[in-house]
């Protein structure tokens, strides 16, 4: 409902139909910017919730993409989307080292699903919906692992992985949870 009210906004208020393809240049998308805008923002809310699973993990990739996306916005001239998201990697730096094990904060779904919400919003005004796959790569992986599992589970009656999201598989597989976290950041 939220993604709606989002996509409508922005298309019928701000009247925003274009894409923009690093390299390529802009293309009008017209009516098909609606449904877009609310599987970008519901797929961040999905896949960033997924990935709120071990101490760190998804507060150190929001913080990376928060950053990333703070760049992108000073580059464009939009000085207040860029001090936003400085602000709110900020928080999220602040966040973090309180974090490490044992973790005294907790991020919740509150926290993951509306930072991710935000982040695809962010896409959106920056007009990089292009580049958020790359960005939030850790994202993508971890909601497509669980999706990816569940339907196999649901079609072949077997599983991919050991567990989903596939942070939990490699901690199914001897892996620390540290160890998960700071290579899923590497990555990111």
């Amino acid at each position: 409902a939220i993604a709606s009210v989002g996509a409508w906004w922005f298309y019928t208020k701000l009247e925003w139909n274009t894409i923009h393809f690093p390299g390529l240049g802009d293309y009008t998308i017209g009516f098909w910017y609606v449904p877009l805008f609310i599987l970008v923002l519901v797929w961040m809310a999905f896949s960033s919730n997924e990935t709120d699973g071990l101490d760190g993990l998804a507060g150190g990739i929001f913080a990376l993409s928060y950053g990333s996306y703070a760049i992108i916005a000073l580059t464009q001239g939009k000085v207040e989307l860029a001090a936003f998201c400085a602000t709110v990697m900020g928080g999220l730096l602040a966040f973090l080292w309180f974090n490490i094990p044992p973790a005294r904060f907790f991020m919740g779904d509150t926290g993951s699903m509306s930072l991710g919400m935000t982040l695809g919003v962010i896409a959106f005004l920056t007009n990089s919906v292009v580049a958020l796959p790359i960005i939030t790569l850790v994202f993508m992986i971890e909601g497509l692992s669980f999706l990816l599992q569940f339907a196999s589970k649901k079609i072949r009656k077997k599983k991919l992985f050991l567990s989903s999201p596939i942070h939990h598989h490699f901690e199914a597989i001897g892996w620390p949870e540290y160890k998960i976290t700071m290579r899923f950041w590497v990555i990111g």
